[in-house]
């Protein structure tokens, strides 16, 4: 919370850059908080209460502010615009505190948040600014209009109901650790050394990953023998499952039933004659049971086939 207070303070006396930073250090500390208070065994409600007014302050009216004193100043759409960014923020934390109560989510939901995070929305509302600062002022993406839609468009996913990946529940697996410490090592010397450059990278990434998070969560919700198995398990299973579409195959239409079994149950999607399930879903198809509906309609039978003479006297 002070850490979005001062990104006001910092953003008032024209320091958009500490005043950015301000806001970065509150979501590293969000991010933190929560584990810190687990370890020490010093959870409570009133904790849980706090960080979500916290993250409201920080991540809500202090984004809010920072743009108007940067681009809308004086401007008075570009006050309802900042305004409705923090209501949309102070929103998406009501929800999840309510959803935090809700016992009868599948496992899976676990895995995701509902809508784009509070921390990550107060951040990518900002991206404007890290572009004018890194690039330049002039440009189409510090114009007013492209700030507003840009302002917006967060604030809608802030509220929405797309799923984004929460980075709470991954494990990492224990060959990946030294991978892992290496990448951030040199994720650290690119904060220090460009830090507008990798802000931006990681908000544009982070954008990029909805697609990927609406899909993942799209498949979990059809497979429920996915839900609660290692990922290693999980990955075997939608290869499995998609192992017969990559290679361009498709499950057969037609499907003949033995002589003993001809009175066979009707399947979905199909029709049953001579022993054969026709599928219905084709024109053709549907025609030619049309015609063969319309002879039993009229009390006539259509020609079958029959043995030659010889055959039958045989016979």
């Amino acid at each position: 919370m002070c850490a979005g207070l001062s990104a006001v303070q910092f953003a008032l006396a024209g320091q958009p850059q500490a005043a950015i930073a301000a806001i970065a250090v509150a979501a590293v500390l969000d991010s933190l908080d929560g584990r810190i208070a687990r370890l020490l065994d010093a959870t409570s409600k009133m904790g849980a209460e706090l960080d979500s007014l916290a993250d409201a302050i920080s991540f809500g009216v202090a984004p809010a502010l920072v743009l108007y004193v940067w681009q809308f100043e004086g401007n008075r759409f570009g006050w309802v615009v900042t305004l409705v960014f923090a209501v949309c923020i102070i929103l998406r934390l009501a929800r999840f505190n309510t959803l935090l109560e809700d016992n009868e989510q599948p496992p899976y939901a676990k895995e995701f948040f509902v809508g784009v995070p509070a921390p990550a929305g107060g951040l990518a509302a900002l991206l404007p600014l890290v572009l004018t600062l890194q690039i330049g002022r002039d440009g189409w993406w510090n114009s007013d209009v492209v700030v507003m839609v840009w302002t917006v468009g967060i604030a809608a996913l802030l509220i929405s109901r797309i799923p984004t990946l929460s980075l709470k529940t991954i494990r990492v697996p224990a060959k990946a650790v030294a991978p892992l410490l290496v990448f951030v090592g040199l994720l650290a010397a690119a904060v220090i050394t460009y830090p507008m450059i990798a802000l931006a990278s990681a908000l544009v990434i982070y954008l990029l990953h909805v697609p990927y998070a609406w899909r993942r969560h799209r498949w979990l919700a059809k497979h429920p023998e996915a839900w609660e198995v290692p990922p290693k398990e999980r990955r075997a299973i939608r290869r499995a499952h998609g192992a017969g579409r990559r290679l361009g195959l498709r499950p057969p239409r037609m499907r003949r039933v033995a002589g003993a079994a001809r009175a066979v149950w009707p399947r979905r999607g199909g029709d049953v004659e001579h022993g054969v399930i026709l599928p219905t879903d084709g024109p053709r198809m549907r025609r030619s049971l049309g015609r063969a509906r319309n002879w039993r309609r009229i009390g006539l039978r259509r020609n079958q086939s029959r043995p030659p003479a010889s055959r039958r006297d045989d016979q």
